[in-house]
């Protein structure tokens, strides 16, 4: 009998499963479930890691605050107050069956240099050999919104990412991806398969916002969580939160199809989408698997790299570069080069030598000058070896030109093959 494949799973918890909307009490019952599931699945030789939101609804209660304060400092005080005793329940709470945890909390500015962001991967990666359950939560105490991720969910797909995971579980409080809001649309149908988030969702209202008032994001963000971690190659879940115990079961379920192989996604691109969330749904209630959602994961030949999505989702954008169509086709081949002078247009913003900047496409009039007229799409990202004044100088030249423009020449290229990333297509 061939051994069951041991699974890398990132578990993401939102404010809602994790504390009461209207009496703002944690939810104690849900979480015990949850620490029993995640040891059981432990036990069964997974790695599991957490990342739990709930600090700042926690600090809430503690204080004795009906509402999320406006003013930041208000708001990083009250996280101050939350995470500690969050992260003190989770510690008894796992301590009864004699798991140890770790916390870790982040923030962008963690992860903005790529030895920082390594030194997180390998911590996080040492926690899980030492059989340790690591939380992760974004460090309110400390961010700012330049410096935030936006919500846990992006968060958890970062997290994902960050630790090449099999899978990412989104705990919700939905069962599955529907069509529309199942709350007040009862003809809602549930979406149980989405092979190629890439092509979209024909058919599904994300537009609901989020579900609870402790809360940050709705389904919305899972999509985007989703799109990320798929992206980097991590299949995505979307369950309900209230039984976690539901978890061990899909995961058997997902343990006894061929999700390992880089066909996984093409034997479902064939399918009529509608066909394929019939026969997917008949399969689980056949099998007696929790409804979900599940979203396939981009294949080893197609999924980001892991300096790539460092770039991609891991770096704040302070400006942007414009290049023109040959350039694009020229970063984008499979023995890609680099960006040199004469592939630039414009650029916009200020930023300094080796920031991120976003990567846009325009197009060029007679005069080389760029075209305002026509619209720019933004199509990846970059660490240049020039500042933005220094790029506006040499744009549109030759690499041997550039030395007799600015004086000096750090390098013939704007940016580096290994400094550009952009994504699947």
């Amino acid at each position: 009998m061939t051994e069951k494949k041991k699974y890398t799973i990132v578990i993401k918890l939102g404010s809602s499963s994790l504390v009461d909307e209207k009496t703002k009490e944690p939810k104690l019952a849900i979480m015990s479930l949850i620490v029993e599931t995640v040891v059981k699945l432990r036990r069964e030789g997974h790695r599991v890691i957490i990342v739990s939101s709930g600090g700042i609804a926690i600090g809430l209660r503690t204080m004795n605050m009906d509402k999320r304060p406006k003013r930041l400092a208000e708001i990083q005080a009250i996280a101050a107050v939350g995470q500690g005793r969050l992260i003190g329940r989770w510690d008894l709470l796992f301590s009864q069956f004699g798991q140890r945890i770790a916390q870790i909390l982040l923030t962008r500015n963690d992860i903005l240099d790529w030895t920082q962001y390594k030194n997180a991967q390998n911590t996080i990666n040492e926690l899980l050999d030492l059989g340790v359950v690591p939380i992760v939560n974004e460090n309110d105490t400390l961010s700012i919104r330049e410096i935030k991720f936006g919500d846990n969910d992006t968060l958890s797909a970062i997290t994902s990412a960050l630790v090449g995971a099999d899978y990412l579980v989104l705990l919700t409080d939905v069962d599955c991806l529907y069509t529309d809001n199942p709350r007040t649309n009862p003809d809602a149908k549930p979406i149980v398969i989405v092979p190629d988030l890439s092509q979209g969702l024909p058919g599904v209202n994300t537009a609901s916002g989020s579900g609870s008032d402790v809360g940050t994001g709705g389904m919305a963000t899972k999509l985007i969580a989703a799109d990320l971690a798929t992206n980097a190659g991590t299949h995505t879940i979307i369950m309900k939160s209230t039984v976690p115990a539901n978890l061990c079961k899909v995961v058997e379920y997902m343990q006894n199809l061929d999700m390992d192989s880089n066909s996984a996604r093409d034997k479902y691109k064939s399918c009529d989408i509608w066909d394929l969330q019939q026969q997917e749904f008949e399969r689980l209630i056949k099998l007696d698997v929790p409804l979900h959602t599940k979203f396939i994961a981009n294949d080893t030949k197609h999924h980001l790299k892991n300096r790539e999505f460092w770039i991609l989702h891991g770096l704040v954008a302070k400006g942007s570069i414009i290049i023109d169509q040959g350039a694009y086709l020229a970063l984008t081949r499979k023995d890609k080069a680099g960006l040199l002078p004469a592939g630039v247009i414009d650029v916009e913003g200020s930023f300094h030598d080796l920031e991120c900047v976003d990567i846009k496409i325009g197009k060029r009039l007679p005069n080389r000058e760029l075209d305002t007229s026509s619209p720019l799409k933004i199509v990846g990202r970059a660490r240049c070896n020039y500042t933005s004044v220094e790029i506006a100088k040499i744009k549109g030249l030759q690499s041997d030109e550039i030395e007799d423009i600015l004086g000096y020449i750090d390098s013939e290229y704007i940016a580096r093959r290994e400094n550009l990333a952009f994504p699947p297509h």
